[in-house]
């Protein structure tokens, strides 16, 4: 009996045997598992499971030289990672001899995939000649440690790897599971750091461990114990960092900051360390560096921040905020947390200061106003005031200027550090109260100088300080205690800084110079780009690529910086001065990297040409091979230039003149926007129907669906099927044999909601109704009823199927789905879903119902 029940996966006709890979099914079950699953009982488990990619890459990771390896799976899901794991060292050249799996998994319904999950890793590994042995173990991974310590912790129980998405759940200090791990000397605040430290204590000498987990671990003091026992065992080998938050488990809407890393049980940290950043983990084209373990973690710091850095310009502010030497008590500054907080003073709170009654303004994020508070905020959804009382007293801080930072930062916010100043001279009030949801800097429960406020706030909202910040805080909160932490200019430094501030502040360049030309002036980082010119100038050429019309897929760091190589702008050159060098793609490459700090692996070049310098030259941006207009295209020689016009053009980029030149160079020729509709105008696609009859589809839309339903899933389930109907994007009725669907007792007006493809299976005398979600919903209990009153008629049985482009797709409708009908994705061409029911692809309806056949 199938280990799982409500969805099924039948490989199609042409491929029983199933060539899609082990890890492609188990993707399936992790789909449908979290269909199943309560969203928000998951989410208090901290149950997210592991997507295909992230798996995938996270296998890649493991050196596995064992000829006997041992594999643990602490909450193992449906299995996606040690699918991967097996997957990976059985494609490899030298393969282990056997691998005996260990999963962890409490969760029932999970653990029914993952015996399915076993069995496919069994058959992958036979058919590669390894041994395979597994062992699900459904009891709690923390308890069976603690229960079972001696035993665990003996050789005999060791293990040689360790892959780990584990759950991500605060742990309360009161509770069984901090006591359990206490006894066994285990001190942290999350499931998922306390799972990687039991995992670390179960690995042998040598042993690898590869996790992905939320970065917070890596600073504050909560974590600390955690940092230490793993920095005690454990030296990293590679870390991937995503650069949005909400990519690692974007079908579960997790907007943690994560990371995978791969390390290995060795005290010994003389070894470099890889680091990469980039949205999708299996793109080729990652920038990839290289560092020291030392520069990860430092070795005399008591705290064992782990600082993430994987640019040049990431190491540059590393080594310009160790400049700085002074703590807050150094500086006779302290910070502290609003103490406000508002559904606890509920009965005080105030929409506007009252004539009737002593109030003090109560300051919100919300009052924040570029540099300074504006209080009261007019029609706001948060009250203004706050009653002084004997009860509010405690709440409240004397008249005086402050320093304020939110304690979190919105995922669109440009910077994770928002520093403002609370100005007693725009606000006259003896008291003013800050909401909890603020730190606010002080002088022993009071004010600060002025001058020494304006140059700790323009400290804090420099690109320096947010990117610093950035390297080991991994959320969205900036405690107090992080700022706590960090290092300041001495207050001499932070008064002449001050002075130079004027009552409305700077612009964000415009700090950013100052700080480094008052603070970091006599730096030997000169020749280093710094962080705020590299970002800066990066955006820059990301606007100028939007404003020629470039198409979305090309406004992206890749094509900034080969824009930038090709104009040999440097992070300080004006644009006026750009250049037009000749160059080739590792040329443009080396320059990414020798001036922004921007390394690509040597096997990306390909993805440079094809996706960024390929369309500069169609749009006419740049020319190839100037020099020598003979050379081959294809030729290791070929180098490419700017074209005179448009150097001309981008040499007035951000003067008075930008804008009419601009106006006139699109007048003079096409952009390459335009050049692309124009494309997708004259390229329609073809779609073979049967032999000899070809009809042509709009291009975009669903019509990309619509060809692969035709050409790949009619082929493996419904092979030797006869066309009825084919929707287009533009013209809706693209093919329609009338004759054929009426022989089948089925009239169909021209107003009937028909679905995207109908196709007659001719061996099984079905009508197969395919809908291609794209924009349109999938085929759910209403829309199986239309289907099922429109061909109502019908003397072939009925066959309900939703059609995908990818998994990612499916994932937003799952639960919408009709049961007894069939899911396929396009990308996955080779198998079917059902949803529920005891067979695959057929028609549903009760036999008595369904009209006799002729």
């Amino acid at each position: 009996m199938s280990a799982y029940t409500d969805i099924r996966i039948k490989p199609s006709n042409q491929n029983q045997e199933g060539t899609q890979s082990l890890l492609e099914r188990v993707e399936f079950f992790r789909l449908d598992a979290t269909r199943k699953l309560n969203t928000a009982e998951r989410g208090a488990l901290g149950q997210f499971l592991t997507q295909l990619t992230v798996a995938r890459l996270m296998a890649s990771l493991f050196e596995a030289r064992h000829d006997s390896i041992r594999l643990l799976d602490a909450g193992a899901g449906v299995g996606s990672l040690t699918a991967a794991f097996v997957e990976e060292v059985c494609r490899r050249d030298r393969r282990p001899a056997e691998v005996q799996a260990t999963a962890y998994e409490i969760e029932p319904v999970l653990t029914k995939y993952l015996e399915s999950t076993m069995a496919g890793c069994r058959s992958v590994c036979e058919g590669s000649g390894v041994k395979f042995a597994s062992q699900i173990i459904r009891t709690d991974f923390i308890d069976d440690g603690a229960a079972f310590e001696g035993e665990l912790f003996d050789t005999r129980r060791q293990y040689t790897h360790a892959i780990l998405n584990p759950p991500y759940r605060k742990i309360n200090s009161d509770s069984e599971t901090r006591r359990t791990l206490r006894s066994i000397g285990v001190e942290t605040t999350n499931l998922y750091t306390a799972f990687v430290a039991l995992a670390v204590r179960l690995l042998e000498p040598g042993g690898e461990l590869v996790a992905i987990t939320p970065r917070s671990f890596c600073n504050g003091p909560y974590y600390k114990p955690f940092r230490k026992l793993f920095l005690d065992s454990m030296t990293f080998r590679r870390i991937h960092v995503f650069d949005s938050r909400d990519l690692a488990f974007q079908d579960d809407q997790v907007l943690q900051e994560n990371i995978i890393f791969h390390a290995v049980k060795r005290k010994e940290k003389g070894t470099t360390v890889i680091i990469s950043a980039g949205g999708d983990p299996e793109t080729e084209d990652l920038p990839l560096r290289e560092i020291s373990h030392d520069q990860l973690v430092h070795p005399a710091d008591p705290e064992f921040f782990i600082h993430i850095f994987s640019e040049d310009y990431e190491e540059t502010v590393r080594r310009q905020m160790g400049k700085f030497d002074r703590t807050l008590a150094d500086l006779g500054v302290s910070i502290s947390t609003g103490r406000v907080v508002d559904f606890r003073a509920r009965e005080f709170l105030r929409a506007a200061p009252s004539l009737g009654e002593e109030t003090a303004p109560l300051i919100y994020p919300g009052h924040f106003d570029g540099w300074r508070v504006s209080w009261p905020k007019e029609n706001g959804k948060k009250p203004n005031a706050i009653e002084v009382a004997p009860k509010t007293e405690s709440l409240l801080v004397p008249r005086g200027t402050y320093v304020l930072v939110k304690r979190f930062s919105a995922k669109e916010e440009p910077r994770r550090v928002v520093a403002c100043i609370y100005d007693p001279e725009r606000i006259s009030a003896p008291k003013v109260g800050f909401e909890n949801h603020l730190n606010f800097y002080h002088s022993g429960g009071r004010g600060l100088p002025k001058d020494v406020a304006a140059g700790l706030a323009a400290f804090l909202n420099s690109t320096l300080v947010d990117t610093y910040f950035r390297q080991f805080n991994g959320h969205t909160q900036v405690n107090a205690t992080d700022l706590r932490s960090l290092k300041y200019p001495s207050l001499d430094e932070l008064k002449r800084l001050g002075a130079k501030i004027d009552g409305a502040g700077l612009g964000q360049d415009e700090l950013d110079r100052l700080i480094e030309r008052e603070l970091l002036g006599m730096t030997d980082d000169t020749d280093a780009p710094e962080s705020s010119a590299v970002k800066g100038r990066i955006e820059e050429a990301l606007t100028v690529l939007k404003e020629l019309g470039f198409p979305r897929r090309q406004l992206n760091e890749r094509s900034a910086l080969t824009l930038l190589a090709l104009l040999d702008l440097r992070p300080d050159t004006l644009w006026r001065e750009a250049g037009e060098p000749l160059r080739g793609i590792t040329q443009m490459m080396d320059f990414f990297a020798e001036h922004y700090g921007k390394r690509y692996a040597p096997n990306t070049r390909e993805t440079v040409r094809r996706q960024t310098v390929h369309q500069f030259l169609e749009a006419g941006l740049i020319v190839a091979n100037p020099d020598n207009p003979e050379r081959p295209t294809n030729s290791g020689k070929t180098v490419y230039q700017i074209e005179t016009g448009a150097l001309a053009l981008l040499r007035s980029f951000g003067a008075e003149e930008w804008g009419k030149r601009l106006e006139s160079y699109l007048s003079s020729r096409e952009t390459l926007k335009k050049l692309y509709a124009q494309e997708r105008q004259m390229k329609r696609i073809p779609v073979v129907l049967t032999p000899g009859k070809t009809i042509t589809l709009s291009p975009g839309g669903q019509n990309v669906l619509v060809e692969k339903i035709l050409n790949d899933f009619c082929p493996r389930f419904t092979p030797g099927c006869k066309p009825v109907y084919v929707g287009d994007t533009d013209e809706k009725w693209a093919y329609f044999d009338e004759e054929l669907l009426a022989e089948l007792g089925v009239w169909i007006e021209a107003h009937g909601k028909m679905p995207d493809v109908v196709v007659h299976h001719v061996e099984k005398n079905w009508l197969v109704l395919v809908e291609a979600v794209t924009s349109h919903g999938p085929v759910d209990p209403k829309r199986r009823n239309e289907l099922k009153t429109l061909f109502k008629e019908s003397r072939a049985g009925l066959v309900f199927v939703t059609a995908f482009l990818t998994r990612r797709a499916m994932m937003k409708y799952l639960n919408e789905i009709a049961w007894e009908t069939e899911v396929w994705v396009a990308e996955a061409p080779d198998h079917m879903i059902h949803f529920n029911g005891e067979r695959f692809l057929g028609p549903y309806e009760d036999e008595e119902a369904r009209h006799p056949r002729q």
